[in-house]
């Protein structure tokens, strides 16, 4: 039923659309036919016309616009864009056309023998710069050909600018006054970084940040920390700088080819400038050298352990410690037998001994317990003693004991001995002279004798007259037996002696003074300086705890100065020594005899056994020492004697073992010891297990009367008075030539010598110690200046100025007397002769052919060397610090002191071990070569706007400003 209901809805539905749709139809039929009726057919024809009207207005409008947009694009090509149809076939026919071959000529310097090096340098560096990418893209060879021509119209500018230069100036002089500089204000950096703070360690990053900030104060217009410390910025300056040295040295059409020019400069800066300077920076490629150059000296266990002791860099340590275990590792697991096995048991002492200190002195770094040896040997007690008369004949000595008595006010009185000792000796030589003259019949005996005898008022006026100011005392009636010997006596050498006497009694004697000297810390520091004081090394136990004196390796202590001088008298300490074999050893050609010495020592607790070598010359050598020291010894002590021929008979050897054998027992017997407590300490060092230090060189000898220290006071003190400052050294050396003009102004010269020393070089408006080493040169004085630069540039090394003391100049002045008497007046000769070979042809080709075969080994470029290890990297530099400790000569300690000797070595070495450093000074010397090449160009004003942008150079103008402010406000 629901179903019927649903269909007949849908019935209805379809009935009614149906009904709808017809009354539309019919209502629209029926509008159509009133309106055909209404207005007729010609309603149709209008609506046809209608449309055909628009439809036509259309197709009109658009075909006219067609033909005049084309028209108007016409006149368009025609009136602004360039003809093409005569461009590109002309482009089309070059390319057709067969490359022409550019002829390159290959002369560059006119020297055949640098040019052919040149040629490859410049064909290896197209090959391995340029070509490998340009043929990617072309196969047309004249891009390069003109990138060649250009390369060789700049050497050849640069050769011919070489030709026309003298580069003595620069060699001899900028240069050294370029290092010396930068080693200054490294000291000075140094310097800072204590004073900052004395507990604190600074480190590597603080040294090269204050290297700089003393670099703007010395220098005030440049700084070179930006291109030093940032590689973008190096870049950049070396960019800046090929850039300018393209336009000096490129014809003008060259130069304004930008693309050839980017190359060409883009090849010389990134390419070999970059590369060069990396590695001429590199500090460990710095060290490898130093090796090198010294590779023909033998390095010594003692230099090699006072390195150790010495190092503050734990990594150095590491690296040694690391090796001798190694090193150990594969001498235990070695399976020998014989002779061999002593050898063998020998190097693992050796090792461990090595390893022992190298940890004992990184514990000590670690822990902090580093000291300072004068401090702890000042502390520690009785030190060893130096006669007054050793110090007053030995130039280091001499200088601590100044010190001391221009600090109690008795100076006038070691003065006084001074000039005595001075005259004496002219006096003895001028009559020598006059004795000689009067044989030869030539008479000059008044003139003479007045000049000695205004020489002898002129001390006596000096120093013991009531008007002299500080005067000395003694006693009256000496003086005045003086004074009447002066007015009624010709004057001898021995007028003062009895005064003298009284003066060096009363300095020896007098707790004001030597005593004194003794318990002062100038005292300690002179010990140091002549390499008597042990530096302490922190053994200790297992545990690490306690502390010793540095051993031998085989485990011998050795004790301190004082406790070596006063072992013969404490008799639980038994002291033994033999030679137990001899032999002949070979060393670089020379043959010679080799005596070991088996050394026992026992006390209550220990007993302890080493072997040293020695030689014969060793033993001579000391036998001479101890019998200067000793008198009484001479008589007693008998050396068996040399032989020139036959010396390396077996039979002979033998023999001379015999006697050195009884030589050393009588030596070492307790009364002898106790006769000559002060003996132990020479015996000691002889007998201990390391190399021996020769009192005398064959340089020495060669040199007696300039640098031979307690040899004896006559000649020594000669050579003070000789080396005395300008004044009085001038006045004594006239009076044994010419005794005419000494009489005039002996008196003040010594007054003005001796309290008012003059400078050796005029002091400059400023600090000298804020300015560069040149700026110290006195051009007016007639002097060699190529010798007066390496002089200072030795007193940068050891620091000598900071001494201050006259002494200090006499050591200069000293080293210049010698270096003269080895050379004698042809040294600037020999010097400008050496500039002219480092810049011949052949020194030249030479060079370039090493820059060749460094970057292009076997004419491959060279592949970047890997980073060698940190271990090893290290080992090097402890390799090149033993080296530089073991070529210098002990005459160079008995000049200067040996701890002013090894600081002097350390800092030198030490300032090639920063990176940044290193840069600034390759950086320093290209800029000096530069400004000497093109002297017309203004290369300083262009340095200095180039590193305009350094913050430290910021920092120091606003400084400036700050402290100018208040003066300019006062104003």
């Amino acid at each position: 039923m629901t179903t019927c209901m649903g269909l007949g809805n849908y019935k209805s539905d379809c009935s009614f659309i149906g009904r709808a749709s017809l009354s539309i139809w019919g209502w629209g039929s029926l509008g159509i036919v009133l309106f055909l009726v209404t207005f007729g057919p010609f309603v149709i024809y209008l609506a046809f016309y209608i449309l055909c009207f628009v439809g036509g207005g259309f197709v009109v409008t658009l075909l006219f616009g067609k033909t005049n947009s084309e028209k108007y694009l016409e006149q368009c090509e025609h009136s602004f864009l360039p003809p093409t149809a005569t461009g590109v076939p002309k482009c089309l026919e070059e390319m057709k056309r067969e490359a022409r071959t550019i002829k390159i000529d290959r002369r560059l310097t006119g020297a055949n023998i640098i040019d052919e090096p040149l040629q490859q340098v410049i064909q290896f560096s197209l090959r391995d710069y340029v070509q490998y990418w340009y043929y990617t893209l072309s196969d047309d060879e004249s891009f390069l050909l003109e990138i060649r021509q250009t390369l060789q119209n700049a050497l050849i500018q640069f050769a011919t600018r070489s030709k026309e230069i003298d580069w003595q100036p620069y060699f001899t002089t900028r240069i050294v006054d370029d290092f010396g500089t930068h080693l200054r204000v490294f000291r000075k950096a140094q310097q800072k970084i204590t004073e900052k703070d004395d507990q604190v360690k600074g480190t590597a990053e603080d040294l090269v940040d204050t290297f700089f900030e003393v670099e703007v104060e010395m220098e005030k217009e440049v700084c070179r920390d930006l291109i030093c410390t940032s590689p973008k910025d190096e870049e950049g300056f070396l960019r800046d700088l090929c850039e300018v040295l393209l336009y000096l040295l490129l014809p003008p059409g060259d130069f304004q080819n930008k693309i050839m020019r980017y190359f060409v400069r883009e090849i010389l800066a990134r390419g070999i400038l970059l590369p060069l300077i990396n590695q001429l920076s590199d500090p460990d490629y710095i060290n490898q050298y130093f090796i090198w150059m010294i590779r023909d000296s033998n390095c010594n266990y003692e230099a090699f352990m006072n390195i150790i002791k010495l190092s503050d860099n734990i990594g150095e340590l590491e690296a040694v410690r690391d090796k001798a275990a190694e090193e150990l590792q594969y001498l235990r697991s070695l399976d020998t037998a014989g002779d061999d096995i002593n050898t063998i048991k020998n190097q693992i002492n050796s090792l461990l001994f090595v390893k022992k200190v190298c940890d004992s002195r990184i514990q000590r770094l670690q822990s902090g317990k580093e000291i300072n040896t004068v401090k702890l040997a000042a502390n520690f007690g009785k030190l060893c003693t130096v006669p007054l008369d050793s110090i007053l004949v030995d130039n280091v000595a001499l200088q601590f004991f100044m010190d001391y008595m221009q600090q109690t006010g008795g100076q006038a009185h070691l003065f006084f001995w001074m000039t005595v000792e001075g005259y004496r000796v002219t006096a003895q030589q001028q009559l020598e002279v006059l004795l000689s003259r009067q044989k030869d019949g030539k008479h000059q005996t008044n003139q003479t004798k007045g000049l000695l005898r205004a020489a002898a008022v002129g001390i006596y006026e000096q120093y013991l007259s009531e008007k002299a100011s500080p005067r000395v005392t003694v006693d009256d009636y000496l003086v005045a037996k003086l004074a009447d010997t002066l007015n009624h006596e010709d004057p001898t050498p021995e007028i003062f002696d009895d005064i003298q006497r009284k003066v060096y009694d009363l300095m020896l004697r007098d707790e004001r003074f030597y005593p004194s000297f003794r318990q002062n810390a100038l005292y300690v520091r002179m010990l140091a300086e002549l390499d008597m004081l042990k530096d302490p090394s922190f053994r200790g136990s297992d545990d690490g705890d306690g502390e010793s004196f540095n051993g031998s390796p085989t485990g011998s202590i050795n004790l301190s100065l004082d406790d070596l001088s006063n072992v013969s008298s404490d008799d639980s300490v038994q002291l033994h020594a033999y030679i137990s074999d001899t032999g002949v050893c070979n060393d670089h050609g020379k043959t010679y005899a080799l005596y070991a010495i088996t050394v026992h020592r026992r006390n209550l607790n220990s007993e302890e056994m080493w072997k040293t070598y020695r030689r014969y010359s060793d033993f001579h050598d000391f036998h001479m020492r101890i019998t200067e020291q000793f008198e009484n010894l001479s008589s007693i002590l008998k050396l068996p004697g040399k032989k020139t021929f036959n010396n390396m008979d077996r039979d002979f050897l033998e023999k001379r073992k015999k006697d050195l054998n009884a030589y050393l027992q009588l030596l070492l017997t307790p009364e002898m010891m106790k006769a000559s407590p002060a003996l132990a300490h020479y015996v000691y060092d002889f007998l201990e297990n390391k190399a021996y230090s020769k009192g005398k060189g064959d340089f020495a000898r060669k040199m007696d009367t300039f640098v031979n220290p307690l040899r004896n006071s006559m000649r020594n003190v000669s050579n003070a008075v000789k080396s005395l400052p300008d004044s009085l050294a001038e006045g004594m050396t006239k009076m044994s030539d010419n005794m005419g003009k000494m009489s005039e102004k002996l008196g003040q010269d010594i007054k003005q010598s001796f309290f008012k020393v003059p400078p050796l070089i005029p002091k400059a408006d400023s600090d000298p110690e804020h300015c560069r080493v040149s700026a110290q040169l006195d051009d007016n004085v007639d002097d060699n200046i190529p010798l007066r630069v390496m002089l200072l540039l030795m007193d940068e090394v050891f620091d000598l100025k900071e001494r201050n003391q006259w002494l200090r100049r006499n050591i200069k002045n000293l080293l210049q007397q010698v270096i003269r008497a080895t050379y004698g007046d042809t040294i600037n000769r020999k010097i400008v002769d050496h500039v002219d070979w480092m810049t011949s042809p052949e020194q030249v080709a030479d060079s370039v052919k090493r820059f060749r075969d460094a970057f292009w080994p076997n004419g491959i470029l060279a592949e970047t060397v890997p980073c060698r290890d940190k271990a090893i990297r290290m080992r090097t530099r402890i390799a090149g610090k033993t080296k530089l400790f073991a070529i210098m000569p002990d005459e160079l300690k008995h000049i200067i002191g040996a701890e002013t000797t090894r600081k002097g070595i350390l800092r030198v070495f030490e300032m090639f071990q920063h990176n940044q450093l290193n840069r600034r000074m390759v950086y320093v010397f290209l800029e000096g070569f530069l400004e000497t090449l093109f002297p017309q160009y203004k290369f300083r004003e262009l340095f200095k706007k180039l590193h305009s942008r350094s913050k430290q150079m910021q920092k120091y103008k606003q400084k400036l400003q700050t402290t100018q402010a208040p003066s300019l406000q006062k104003r």
